[in-house]
């Protein structure tokens, strides 16, 4: 009962949290065997966010990463990040289902997934639906800070999902929020309320201090753990695995990772982030002020950049306090995806224009009126819905209805009985032309092997045929490559 098991989040979570998803296919399975090989209980591998992010900017097809990724791992089980939902694309619910039902059929059935408010009535239907299709669900229960998120709030979530009985539950600490003290009285009430569901525990380390919230997790008897390898570790993305191992082992326990097996993946990555310029995750100091905003660490960068653009690159701290006023006055939603972005966007917006709700986001108006979630619509300061709504493009999307086409009606406007299933769902998702410049751009291309990085580079420069002559030398030793002539 001593073994601590590992849920790696590398190549999802760390990826986006400090590379926002640039990483190319070819680097990835360039560490997949390796890490395949390290004992994680499973892996966070793929999710809805990279769709967008491979065909639209990388030119790259996310299918591929999957049919070729999941060979790459017999040992260990994948999961798909996010169940039925999309973030805030609007994507119909029927290509969602498709998205998962492609991936179960490459072989992924096992899903973490959330609903933003922790409604768990909501999340009830998608826990049946994605049960019938053969996905386990992992379901979170996010934590956050606010006067209406108490211990009694979590008390009450915690039982509300408990009954849904899914297939674990993950206690996720999205925004790095959570104190030694406090994951102590949170993780003993968690436990004392999931019954025989077992719990994981998911923190990422915007406070820096993740890798004690950890320790205090292991004390309590939490088993199952979050983390990431360096570089893709610390900064805003889970704990290193070699530094919550090391404690864990440091407190008499067995983690269940073969360390030795890491190391290759840790270099490989390292290769991959001196090489693309990507920024090495490190231990952050502590900043009192990311309890008054809530901002996740990637939205952050994404608001020093929207500033920028119209010359307010100064005006980032006044922005982010005013976030915190914003997520007050929309009745303290969770920071976290979509709402955190409706509640960056709408400050950012009161900053830029100089006065507050003078320009509203559709976003903005569509959680006055609830089409995010009726709780942000119930609880959102009367005197801003009224400044948001008392306004004529409120009235357009009164009468708005999502539309719900069927599949075969999304193929017909889509590209017709012809285009694959795999296909389609990128056409409907990234848009056709994004589809065609990904599909111009061919294969995905080889990057060094975590595993064999000498021999695979040996291949790679024997298959350069504009290379006449490689003359390689590192410390001692030297060697000379040529091509023989004809």
């Amino acid at each position: 009962m001593s073994e601590i098991r590992f849920i790696d989040t590398t190549l999802r979570d760390g990826h986006l949290s400090l590379w926002a998803l640039r990483m190319r296919i070819g680097h990835m399975l360039g560490a997949a065997r390796q890490m395949d090989r390290c004992g994680f209980e499973s892996m966070e591998f793929f999710g809805f966010a990279s769709i967008i992010k491979q065909v639209r900017e990388l030119k790259e097809n996310p299918w591929d990463w999957v049919r070729l990724g999941v060979q790459e791992f017999p040992r260990t089980r994948l999961r798909y990040h996010g169940g039925l939902g999309s973030g805030f694309e609007p994507v119909p619910a029927c290509v969602i289902r498709l998205v998962l039902e492609r991936v179960i059929a490459r072989g992924i059935t096992l899903t973490r997934s959330s609903n933003p408010w922790n409604d768990y009535v909501v999340l009830a239907k998608e826990i049946e639906i994605l049960g019938k299709m053969g996905m386990d669900v992992v379901a979170n229960v996010i934590y956050s800070v606010s006067p209406k998120h108490t211990n009694e709030y979590y008390e009450r979530k915690v039982r509300e999902l408990a009954a849904l009985r899914p297939y674990r539950i993950c206690f996720k600490d999205v925004g790095g929020l959570l104190t030694p003290d406090r994951t102590r009285e949170m993780l003993e009430l968690v436990m004392a309320n999931v019954g025989d569901i077992p719990l994981e525990f998911h923190a990422h380390c915007n406070n820096g201090l993740a890798p004690l919230n950890y320790v205090e997790a292991l004390k309590l008897g939490v088993k199952t753990l979050h983390t990431s390898i360096p570089p893709l570790a610390n900064g805003s993305a889970q704990p290193s695995i070699f530094n919550v191992a090391a404690n864990a082992r440091a407190l008499g326990l067995t983690p269940r990772v073969d360390l030795e097996a890491v190391r290759p993946v840790e270099e490989h990555f390292t290769r991959v982030a001196r090489q693309e310029n990507f920024p090495f995750g490190a231990p952050r100091e502590y900043d009192h002020a990311q309890y008054r905003h809530q901002v996740p660490g990637g939205m952050i960068s994404n608001l020093r950049y929207q500033l920028g653009t119209v010359g307010m690159g100064d005006r980032l701290e006044e922005t982010l306090e005013e976030a915190g006023r914003v997520r007050e006055e929309y009745g303290y939603p969770i920071m976290v995806t979509p709402l955190a972005q409706f509640v960056g966007t709408q400050a950012a917006v009161n900053v830029m224009v100089g006065e507050r709700y003078k320009e509203v986001t559709d976003q903005s108006i569509q959680y006055a009126l609830g089409y995010w979630g009726e709780e942000g619509a119930r609880l959102m300061d009367p005197d801003v819905k009224d400044r948001i709504l008392g306004r004529p493009r409120a009235e357009e999307w009164r009468s708005w209805v999502r539309p719900e086409p069927t599949l075969d009606e999304v193929r017909q406007k889509f590209g017709g009985p012809g285009v694959s299933d795999e296909e389609l769902v990128l056409r409907v998702i990234t848009g056709t032309d994004s589809v065609k410049a990904m599909l111009d751009a061919g294969a995905p291309r080889e990057f060094l092997h975590a595993g064999r990085p000498v021999s695979a580079l040996l291949k790679q420069l024997a298959g350069a045929r504009e290379l006449r002559q490689v003359h390689l030398r590192q410390g001692g030793l030297s060697m000379h490559l040529g091509q023989r002539e004809a």
